[in-house]
Order: structure tokens, then sequence, then C-alpha cells
């Protein structure tokens, strides 16, 4: 959004993250995020299948889908062609949506938390069903589907889902539980500690038992944050998330963080390694 809501600007930050040395180029999903000061806005899926156009290695997703206001059957189309067009490389991430005045209520779209909370769980299992390749029935209280069968399927045998939550709610770590990685913050955009990332990963590894998922299954695990590449307390931040459970360091940017050429530089930069 603002200086990022134009999909020639995210393959070029893409492209540029690739030969930088980073893993994945996430970005955001919105439709106009706020109603009374509207920034340029670019569909998220344009602009990945831009930078998979213009990447070969990294990983691909928005980070979060809000479900709840797609349909989950054309959902699942651009998906799986995102997919095929990078060569196995998306991840989907899903998540309930915000704020809702722009996101929902703006086009008519019941913003009710439950009715949400029931659209994403739905639409969660229907995706899996039309990746499968196989015919499709689903009679829930949100989606009907009637013998559809959804080809080609993705490319990645097994599409990783991960689930976004705000803790110490538990309700949307009981549903990452059930997937393949969690993105975890307090709320209101405020970031995970490292001891919050500790409590949230004793609880999915309660619930994982609880749901009988075998404990071996791989699990992702982010924590999001802001480093700066020439301190010397870059690497030492990412280490203690990192000793704290995290797979993945996700470097936030964002227009409140700097001018877009300073994002280019530190993108450039790399990522904080040791």
């Amino acid at each position: 959004m603002w200086e990022y809501g134009d999909p020639r600007v995210l393959a070029d930050l893409a492209q540029l993250a690739e030969e930088s040395g980073w893993d994945g180029f996430f970005i955001w999903d919105h439709v106009l995020f706020d109603v009374t000061d509207p920034p340029d806005v670019c569909d998220p899926w344009i602009a990945m299948a831009a930078a998979a156009a213009r990447t070969r290695r990294i990983r691909l997703g928005a980070m979060v889908t809000p479900v709840p206001r797609r349909r989950p059957w054309k959902l699942a189309r651009e998906v799986a062609s995102l997919d095929l067009l990078s060569g196995g490389r998306v991840v989907f991430g899903a998540g309930l949506g915000a704020p809702v005045d722009a996101e929902f209520d703006a086009y008519g779209e019941d913003s009710d938390p439950l009715v949400r909370r029931g659209k994403l769980d739905e639409g969660l299992e229907l995706l899996r069903l039309f990746w499968s390749g196989e015919p499709v029935s689903f009679a829930g209280r949100h989606f009907q589907v009637d013998g559809a069968t959804f080809r080609p399927t993705p490319l990645q045998e097994h599409m990783p889902i991960w689930v976004a939550g705000n803790w110490p709610n538990r309700r949307p770590f009981q549903r990452a539980a059930r997937m393949d990685g969690v993105m975890p913050e307090r709320g209101g955009g405020e970031l995970c500690t490292p001891a919050d990332l500790r409590e949230v990963l004793a609880f999915i590894a309660a619930e994982r038992e609880r749901q009988g998922i075998a404990a071996d299954r791989p699990y992702d695990v982010l924590a999001a944050g802001y480093t700066d590449h020439a301190s010397p307390a870059a690497p030492e931040t990412v280490a203690e998330y990192e000793e704290a459970g995290a797979t993945w360091w996700i470097e936030r940017f964002h227009a409140g963080r700097g001018p877009l050429e300073w994002t280019r530089e530190r993108v450039r930069e790399g990522p904080p390694r040791g």
C-alpha cells in the first residue's frame, strides 16, 4: 500500500530480495485498508504473479489472506495457478482479515466475528479439498459445493498453510495447530516477544497432541520485527527468536518505517545473519 501500492514496485523488490539473499517475499492482502484516508492499494495476487515471473528461488505469499471475504473456489484457483507459475514456491497465509470497516462493511460483507470465523474454517477445509484434485461435495453453514473437481492441482503436493492470530487469543492458535505454521502477533500491530513465542509454541504443541497430530510433522513458526543490518545486535535479536522456536524471521517493511528508497537499500543489505 501507499508507495508499495504498485505491482511493478513489488516485482522489483522481490527480484532485489532474491538477489540479496532473502528466502521469502510476503505482502499484505487488502482491498481498501482505510475508509477515511484510503491509500494506494494493489492486488496481491497480481503482484505475486509479477514477482513469480521475476524470481526463481524465494518463497511467495500473502500474509495474510482474509479468507472470509473470498470465495474459496476462486481463491483455490488463484493459489494453484500461482503455485504452477512460481514452480511450487507459494505459502498460503490465512486469517480473519482487518480492519472490518474497510475490508467487509464497506461492501456489505458480514463482519460479525462468528460469521468470519466460520467462513475461515470452512474456507480452509475447502481449499484443501479443491487442491486434492478429487471431486468435492461440501455442505457447510456458509459454503456449498456440489461435485466440483479442480484441476490442475498445485505443483506442491502439500500446500503449506500458515495461520495468523493475536496472542493470547486461544481460538486462532487452535486453528493454526491443525495447519502447517503460525504467525503470531499481540494485536493492534504489536509484535510478539521471544517470551510470547514460547507461550504460543507451548500452546500449539499441547493442541497438536490433543488433536493427534504427529509431533514430527514439519511446522513453521514466524517471528516478525525490525533490524538494522549494520547493527551488531541484529543477529542477536534474530537468534533470541530462533532459540524460542522461530523457523522464519520476517523483516517488516511498510510506509511507516521509511521511504521506498530506504527500503530498497535495506533489502539490498540482506537478511540479519550472524
